[in-house]
C-alpha cells in the first residue's frame, strides 16, 4: 500500500456567502486533491479566511489544484500555501526526558550515585528485576533498515527516521511506551538478526517496521525464535490484525459468516501474506491467494492457504476479495460476482474504487484509507508488556482484531484511529490472551 506523498495547507479567502467554500472544494476535487482538514481563520463581514489542508501525490498536482481554485471569481484568492508538515517536524517530534524531578542533592543521591548502586546490585543477582526498576519493561525498539518506508520504497534509513519517530510518538500517545528508533544501516538478514541480538537486553519488545520482502520474513522468524522478548513486523502483522477487523465488520453489515467464506488475497507480499495467516488463525476455512512471484505462492502453500493461477481464477472463486498490490486498476468491473465483499486496500488509488465495486455488483466495497496500522501496533505492544509475555502469537493478534471490530460502530469499517478507548480495549484483550498462553506453558 502507497500513500499521498504531499500535504500542504492552503490559505483561501473567500466571501462571506453560502456557498463558496463549496466551489473552492468542487475545484479541490476537480484537481483530484484530497481535503483533510478545515479551519477557519477569521470571519468578517465581507469574507472568511480558512486553512485548507490538501493531499495530494506530485508537485504537479499541487499545483493543479492551486490553479484550480484560482481560477475561480467572485472574490475567491489563495493567500499563501504553507508547508505545515515540514514545520512540525523541525527539532524531531520525540525526545527522552526524565520522570524524576531532580532538584536537591538528595534527589541526586537517590536517582544517581550512590544509591542506584543498589538498584544495580538487585539486578545482578535478579536479572528479571530489570523490567521493574529500570525502563526497559516499558520500552520497545522501532528497528528499520529504510527498504520499505511507507509507499515510497527503499529510500534508507536515515530518510525513514520520521516515520519511526511517527511510531514512537504514537507508541506514547496511546500506550504510553516509550518507542526508541534503531535505525540500521545494513539490510543482510544475518546482519539485522545478530545486531538486533546485540541489543535487545534494553528493551522489553521489537517493532520492526518498513522492512521490506522478502528479507523481513527471516528477518522475523529469526528473531521470534531466538529471542526471549516480543517481536512483532507492523507491515505484516499490524496491517493484518486492522484488516482482519475491518472484514469482520464488512461481514456483519452484509451477513455473511466469515469462517465459512472462501477469501482470496490478492498479492502475496509482507501485508498479503501476514493477512492470509491471520485469517485462517482466525478460522477461515478455504484462504486463496494470488501472486506474480512463485517464491511467494510456495509460502502461502506452506502456511496452509491454496495458490490460484490468476486473479480472474480468484475473483470467480471466492467470496471476499482482499488486495494489496499498489496498482491501480487491476481489479476490472466485469471481474465482479454479485454479493461480494471486496476491500481494495492499495492507497492512494486502490485496485477497484468502492463505487465501481458496488456498482459492478459486490454487496460491500471499501479502500484502504481506513486501514490504518495505527489501531493496532500501540494497544497489542501494551498488551504483551503488561502481561510479561515473551512473544506476540497469532492468538493474541487475532483477540486485537477482534477488540477493534467490537469498538467499531454500526455501518463503520473499523473505529476513529484517535479513539483511546480502542487503544485500551485492544491492549485488555491481548493481554487476556497473554496470561491464558502463559499459564498454560508447561513448567521446565
Amino acid at each position: 500500500m502507497t500513500v499521498r506523498n504531499i500535504i500542504r495547507t492552503i490559505i483561501v479567502e473567500t466571501p462571506s456567502k453560502p456557498g463558496n467554500l463549496g466551489k473552492v472544494a468542487t475545484a479541490i476535487g476537480m484537481a483530484d486533491g484530497d481535503i483533510g482538514d478545515i479551519t477557519t481563520i477569521k470571519v468578517g463581514p465581507l469574507s472568511t479566511v480558512r486553512d485548507i489542508t490538501v493531499h495530494c501525490e506530485s508537485k504537479e498536482q499541487l499545483d493543479a489544484v492551486i490553479q484550480s481554485i484560482q481560477s475561480l471569481e467572485n472574490g475567491i484568492y489563495v493567500h499563501a500555501v504553507s508547508d505545515d508538515v515540514l514545520r512540525a517536524h523541525e527539532g524531531g517530534k520525540i525526545q527522552m526526558k526524565s520522570r524524576m524531578d531532580i532538584r536537591s542533592l538528595a534527589d541526586l543521591r537517590r536517582v544517581y550515585t550512590p544509591g542506584v548502586a543498589d538498584v544495580c546490585r538487585v539486578i545482578q543477582d535478579d536479572p528479571d528485576k530489570a523490567r521493574y526498576y529500570t525502563s526497559i519493561g516499558n520500552t520497545v525498539a522501532i528497528v528499520t533498515d529504510g527498504t520499505a518506508i511507507l509507499g515510497l520504497g527503499n529510500i534508507g534509513s536515515l530518510a525513514g527516521m520520521p516515520v519511526m519517530e511517527g511510531k514512537a510518538a504514537l507508541f506514547d500517545r496511546f500506550a504510553g511506551i516509550s518507542g526508541i528508533p534503531i535505525l540500521l544501516n545494513t539490510s543482510d538478514p544475518d546482519e539485522v538478526v545478530n545486531t538486533i541480538k546485540k541489543i535487545y537486553q534494553g528493551f522489553g519488545g521489537i517493532l520492526l517496521e518498513d522492512i521490506g520482502s522478502p528479507h523481513c520474513f527471516e528477518i522475523e522468524e529469526r528473531l521470534k525464535e531466538e529471542l526471549p522478548i516480543p517481536v512483532m513486523h507492523d507491515d505484516q502483522h499490524g496491517t493484518a490484525v486492522v484488516t482482519l477487523a475491518a472484514v469482520i465488520s464488512a461481514c456483519r453489515s452484509t451477513g455473511v459468516d466469515l469462517k465459512d467464506a472462501v477469501v482470496g488475497q490478492i498479492g502475496l507480499g509482507a501485508a498479503g501474506l501476514a493477512i492470509c495467516r491471520m485469517f485462517m488463525a482466525y478460522g477461515v476455512k478455504e484462504m486463496c491467494g494470488v501472486d506474480r512471484q512463485e517464491a511467494a505462492l510456495e509460502r502461502l502453500r506452506r502456511y496452509g492457504g491454496t495458490a490460484l493461477q490468476s486473479i480472474e481464477e480468484l475473483m470467480e472463486h471466492c467470496d471476499i476479495i482482499i488486495a494489496t498490490t499498489g496498482v491501480p486498476g487491476l481489479i476490472k468491473p466485469e471481474m465482479v460476482r454479485k454479493g461480494q465483499v471486496i476491500l481494495a486496500l492499495s492507497n492512494p488509488k486502490p485496485e477497484i474504487t468502492p463505487a465501481e465495486a458496488v456498482k459492478a455488483g459486490a454487496a460491500f466495497a471499501a479502500d484502504g484509507r481506513s486501514v490504518n496500522n495505527v489501531l493496532g501496533f500501540p494497544g497489542i505492544f501494551r498488551g504483551v508488556l503488561n502481561a510479561g509475555a515473551k512473544e506476540i502469537t497469532h492468538s493474541m493478534l487475532v483477540a486485537a482484531a477482534q477488540a477493534i471490530a467490537d469498538c467499531t460502530a454500526s455501518g463503520e469499517l473499523v473505529p476513529h484511529p484517535l479513539d483511546p478507548k480502542v487503544h485500551v480495549e485492544v491492549a485488555r484483550a491481548v493481554e487476556r490472551v497473554a496470561e491464558r498462553e502463559m499459564e498454560m506453558e508447561p513448567v521446565l
